[in-house]
């Protein structure tokens, strides 16, 4: 079983992907981490750690938006002990899409492996058809 953690600099984007996702995958095990520990915008790498090690999920796929949300990932996965950092993958991937693609995949019963293969298509899927092909 994946889970996601959806790391962002706004609590709403976070818990809005992860609305999303739910609605289209349904049962997907998703953790939000949103804003910074008081509430404010920016990220919390203490929420980041809770997040990972509260997971059920035999493999966790965390995405981040942001600069610091990914400074702040790689420093907790660093600082996981082994058995939580052995399950836990970062997704270089667009964050709405690249998560919506693993979640979908995930409640497929993929593995952590195929869902982020479906999480990196989606950062070159067009949006718009090409007219001239």
């Amino acid at each position: 079983m994946v889970g996601l953690v959806l790391v962002s600099h706004s609590p709403k984007i976070a818990e809005g992907t992860a609305d999303l996702v739910r609605q289209m995958a349904g049962e997907v095990e998703i953790a939000t981490v949103g804003g910074d520990a008081e509430g404010g915008f920016g990220t919390d790498p203490e929420g980041i750690e809770a997040a990972i090690k509260g997971m059920e999920a035999d493999e966790v796929l965390v995405f981040m938006d942001l600069g610091s949300a990914v400074l702040s990932a790689e420093t907790v996965l660093e600082m996981l002990p082994e058995k939580d950092r052995a399950r836990t993958t970062l997704v270089d991937a667009p964050f709405v899409e690249g998560a919506f693609a693993a979640g979908v995949s995930a409640s497929a019963g993929s593995d952590a492996e195929e869902c982020v293969e479906a999480a990196m298509e989606a950062r070159t899927e067009p949006k718009l058809q090409d007219e001239t092909s």
